[in-house]
C-alpha cells in the first residue's frame, strides 16, 4: 500500500458553485477577470441569505482557502483583492449574526468550558463518534473521514493565525500544543499527514480539498468557524475557544473512533492518527484549559464573553453536523453530495 504523508503538493480544483453567491466568486477566479455587477449583487444578497446554507459557505471557503493553499489556476494576487474581500465580510457578518443569537453562551467561559468535561456515556449516547464505536458501518467511517479532510488536511493551521494575537502565557502555551499538532519537528508526525495515511487506509483520495464539491453545508461551516474567528483580531477570544472546545473533546471521541476502526478491521495508518489524539489531547487539554485560556483572560478578562461564545458556536455548529449524518445514515442514505467510489 502506498501512503502520502504530503497532501498538499498540488492546489485542489475549483468547485463547482452552488447559487448566486459561490457564483460571484468562483466565477471571478475562473475567469480570472472581475466581474463587478456579479460581485455587488451577491454582496447586496448577502445579508438576506441562509447564514448555513450551501452557497454562503461555499462562497466563504473557497474565500478563506485563498488565505491557505489556494485552487490550480487562480493568480495567488486575488487573495487581497477589495472586491473579493469586501463580499467576504458580508457573508461573514451574516454568518456571525446568526451564530450570535444561535449559539450565544448562557455563561461565562469557565462554566462553558466545564460542561465540556462531564462525557456522555452509555449506549444510548448521541453523536457520531458514539454511532461509529457501536454500530457505523465501514461505508460511514469513509464518509466521515471524507468530510473531515477539509480541515484535518489543514490541522492545526487555522489555529496558527491566532499565535500574534497573543501573548505572554498563553502566547507559549499555544506555540507548545502547536508545535505538536505539527510534529514537533518530525515531518513524519504532522497530524495533518497522519490523517492522509488513515484516508490511503480507507481507500479514500488523499489530495488536499478533493471532497469539496462532496460536502454539505454542516460540514463547510464547521470549517469556516475557525477561518472567521482566525483571521480576525477581534475574534482572538473566540478562536481561543474553539481551540479549547477541540482539545477538551478530542481524546474521548477519538478513544471511540479509534476503537470504531479496530471494530471495522482497518489498517493501522488509520488506527494511528486518533491513537495519536487520545494521548496528545489528554495533555493538551490540561495545557489549553489552564495557559492558553486561563493566560489569556488574566492578560484580557474582558475577552471572557468572546472565550465562551467561541465554545458554544462550535458546539452548535458540531450538532448540526451530527444530526446532517446521522439521520441520512439511519436512513440507509449517503450523507455527501456525491457517491464515494468503492474503497
Amino acid at each position: 500500500m502506498t501512503t502520502m504523508t504530503e497532501s498538499r503538493l498540488l492546489q485542489p480544483e475549483l468547485p463547482a458553485p452552488c447559487g448566486q453567491l459561490s457564483g460571484a466568486v468562483v466565477g471571478v477566479l475562473r475567469r480570472n477577470e472581475l466581474q463587478t455587477e456579479a460581485l455587488a449583487a451577491a454582496q447586496a444578497g448577502a445579508g438576506a441569505a441562509e447564514p448555513y446554507g450551501r452557497d454562503l459557505q461555499l462562497a466563504l471557503y473557497v474565500l478563506y482557502e485563498l488565505h491557505y493553499q489556494g485552487f490550480r489556476g487562480v493568480d495567488a494576487d486575488w487573495e487581497w483583492d477589495p472586491q473579493l474581500l469586501g463580499l467576504r465580510r458580508a457573508l461573514e457578518r451574516r454568518f456571525l449574526a446568526a451564530l450570535r443569537v444561535d449559539a450565544a453562551p448562557r455563561a461565562d467561559a469557565g462554566q462553558t468550558l466545564a460542561e465540556l468535561l462531564v462525557e456522555t456515556t452509555g449506549f444510548d449516547a448521541a453523536g457520531v463518534s458514539h454511532h461509529l464505536q457501536r454500530d457505523g458501518e465501514l461505508w460511514q467511517f469513509r464518509e466521515y473521514a471524507a468530510l473531515r479532510s477539509l480541515y484535518h488536511l489543514k490541522e492545526a493551521d487555522p489555529h496558527a493565525w491566532v499565535i500574534p494575537r497573543l501573548h505572554g502565557r498563553a502566547k507559549a502555551a499555544m506555540v507548545a500544543v502547536e508545535y505538536d499538532e505539527f510534529g514537533a519537528g518530525r515531518a513524519d508526525d504532522i497530524h495533518a499527514g497522519l490523517f492522509a495515511e488513515l484516508m490511503a487506509d480507507l481507500g479514500l483520495d488523499t489530495a488536499y480539498g478533493h471532497y469539496l464539491d462532496a460536502a454539505p453545508a454542516p460540514a463547510l461551516a464547521t470549517v469556516n468557524l475557525m477561518s472567521l474567528f482566525g483571521l480576525h483580531r477581534a475574534l482572538r477570544g473566540a478562536l481561543v475557544g474553539h481551540f479549547a472546545t477541540v482539545e477538551i473533546t478530542s481524546s474521548p471521541g477519538s478513544r471511540r473512533l479509534a476503537d470504531a476502526l479496530r471494530r471495522l478491521g482497518v489498517g493501522a495508518a488509520a488506527q494511528r492518527f486518533y491513537d495519536e489524539h487520545v494521548e496528545a489531547d489528554a495533555v493538551h487539554e490540561q495545557v489549553v484549559r489552564r495557559e492558553v485560556v486561563g493566560g489569556l483572560l488574566s492578560a484580557e478578562p474582558d475577552l471572557d464573553a468572546d472565550v465562551a461564545f467561541g465554545v458554544t458556536a462550535t458546539g452548535f455548529l458540531e450538532e448540526r453536523l451530527a444530526e446532517e449524518l446521522l439521520v441520512r445514515w439511519r436512513q440507509g442514505q449517503s450523507a455527501l453530495r456525491l457517491p464515494l467510489p468503492p474503497g
